[in-house]
């Protein structure tokens, strides 16, 4: 059993003086084309500057939870995950490098190669970004101060960072060869993220889990309002970090393959993605109502269209939304109306800015009162709502209907690089959601 030790602690409260740096679909993209060892080692000591920083925020929050919140064992657990995570991070052997190399890593990068600025995400209602700079720590021994250009000093109370297109980047370009150490070290730091990826995979369910424990020794129906914007902040947090290491780890165990960049596909093919979408839906609802044939789901999609985009993050928004269409249906009409069941239409459409897909059905709809109920973690129609204890799933692995999270996480989702989620209800008629995708690829992420 993990234990936070008192000289941990106090690492984890100074690297959570930082603020969290954002980075925009646009800027993995153009980072991750090619790389060579020594990009991927750069990438390498980005994130073990900013991973710790997450998790500390996180390790911090965790600890100073709302209505006792803290004390409940599932809690504890997750917070001892990200203080273990954390420990690795920061005694992470660094690598020793030639003169020369340092140079080149430490280098401004030349203008052919320098990352686009990113844009502040319209899901924000808040800022952390500036182009101060103060940082906790720099595995290549790199050390800045801040600068005095934006009238805040570096006696504010968070600490200030320079922006991830100022320091993400190497330019290498004139390295031909690296030496054999530089690949090993971005291998063992490939082999140090797997080990922490896999140790939070079981978070959501886990999370989940302590919270009903906590609802039910309140007594309560539904969770508080600071509750449920702790859990927004953390799951949204936990989407950012898992997207950084799985990036990272893709980038230097995947083959290259033309239209990839790590796990971003440069031309994502929304039609493939929504009907791979409809098919996995539609055989969840079957198999859960012992139906040879679910409702029909009609698909208006142009073919050729495609944008850069997480493929894994839109196929679980439409999958978790088509799962709710589909059982709204079913359950109005009975199983016993198969073959006669109105369709769930799916549209998608491109404009100037967004991506916008309709998932309309004819499910009966949701009762006015009960709208912002739905966006509400721990809320679910479902009778009997309950967590296995051994349920270790991660977020893409989900029954037909579970404990309440399909809504709010798929919203998170959506808003990670810029979209969003709205529903609109015809109270005894049916349910129209609409998933918003910025196409433009440049919002940072949306950090707590």
């Amino acid at each position: 059993m993990f234990r936070i030790s008192p000289s941990l602690w106090e690492r984890i409260h100074h690297f959570a003086s930082f603020p969290q740096t954002g980075v925009s679909l646009q800027q993995m993209v153009l980072f991750g084309q090619n790389p060579s060892q020594g990009t991927l080692l750069r990438g390498s000591q980005f994130l073990l500057e900013e991973l710790p920083v997450r998790l500390a925020h996180r390790v911090k929050e965790l600890d100073q939870l709302p209505h006792s919140l803290s004390d409940v064992p599932s809690i504890k657990k997750v917070k001892n995950w990200y203080a273990q995570s954390f420990e690795e991070l920061i005694s992470f052997p660094p690598i020793r490098l030639p003169p020369d190399l340092r140079a080149a890593l430490i280098a401004p990068p030349a203008d052919s190669v320098v990352l686009p600025e990113s844009h502040p995400n319209p899901s924000l209602q808040y800022q952390y970004y500036s182009d101060d700079y103060a940082d906790p720590s720099s595995s290549l021994g790199i050390v800045s101060t801040p600068k005095n250009g934006s009238g805040r000093s570096a006696g504010n109370s968070q600490k200030m960072r320079i922006p991830m297109e100022r320091r993400y980047y190497a330019n290498t370009s004139h390295v031909k060869v690296w030496p054999p150490e530089v690949r090993e070290y971005n291998r063992a730091f490939t082999n140090a993220l797997e080990a922490i990826k896999k140790r939070h995979d079981p978070t959501v369910t886990t999370v989940a889990q302590g919270v009903l424990e906590w609802k039910r020794s309140q007594n309560a129906r539904n969770i508080n309002l600071d509750v449920q914007h702790w859990l927004d902040r953390f799951y949204m947090s936990r989407i950012g970090i898992r997207f950084l290491i799985g990036q990272h780890i893709a980038l230097n165990t995947l083959q290259p393959h033309p239209d990839y960049v790590g796990i971003i596909c440069t031309s994502a093919s929304v039609h493939d993605i929504v009907h791979e979408a409809i098919e996995n839906a539609r055989f969840v609802c079957e198999e859960h109502y012992s139906m040879f044939k679910g409702p029909p789901v009609q698909l208006i999609c142009p073919k050729d269209l495609h944008f850069p985009y997480v493929p894994g993050h839109l196929s679980h928004i439409c999958f978790e939304l088509l799962k709710n269409s589909l059982r709204a249906v079913v359950e109005r009409y009975g199983p016993e109306h198969e073959g006669a069941f109105p369709p769930i239409k799916v549209i998608v459409v491109e404009g100037k800015e967004d991506i916008t897909i309709k998932i309309s059905d004819e499910g009966g709809g949701i009762a006015r009162s009960a709208v912002p109920l739905i966006w509400t973690y721990m809320y679910t129609t479902m009778e009997g709502q309950n967590i296995d204890q051994d349920f270790d799933a991660s977020d893409f692995k989900a029954p037909m209907a579970g404990f309440g999270y399909g809504l709010p996480l798929s919203r998170l989702y959506a808003r990670y690089f810029g979209g969003d989620l709205r529903l609109i209800s015809m109270d005894g008629f049916g349910t129209d959601v609409y998933i918003h995708l910025n196409r433009l690829s440049s919002n940072r992420e949306p950090l707590p």
